[in-house]
């Protein structure tokens, strides 16, 4: 492959990190700390955490595009853990009634999108 195509290519790859096709995973499916947390949520603060319904960057621009202040981050508890761990839920929109959620497990390396 010449030179210019392979830099076309990594230009169209790192400008496209959020394609679209992202996993799913049904709110079922989720740890049992995890359902209990998107309960909080929906019920609003006070939350566990000090951290909990702070503005996420999306610096890894792994989900959708959105204006700041659209993504909001929420601790879920990892059993064993005396730190918040790495699991989290990410949502978008209003704060109680978000648009959608995100699950990561490994600190923002991956996401799964919650579905009902």
């Amino acid at each position: 492959m010449p030179l210019w195509a392979a830099a076309m290519f990594v230009l169209s790859a790192s400008a496209c990190a959020y394609s679209g096709a992202a996993a799913t995973i049904a709110r079922v499916d989720l740890p049992a700390e995890a359902r209990q947390t998107l309960a909080n949520i929906r019920s609003g603060p006070p939350f566990p955490y000090e951290r909990d319904g702070i503005t996420f960057g999306n610096r890894e621009r792994l989900l959708p595009q959105k204006p700041r202040g659209y993504y909001h981050e929420y601790t879920v508890r990892t059993p064993g853990e005396k730190t918040r761990g790495a699991r989290r839920i990410v949502c978008g929109g209003a704060p109680r009634t978000p648009d959608a959620c995100w699950y990561t497990s490994d600190h923002y390396q991956s996401f799964a999108r919650i579905v009902e």
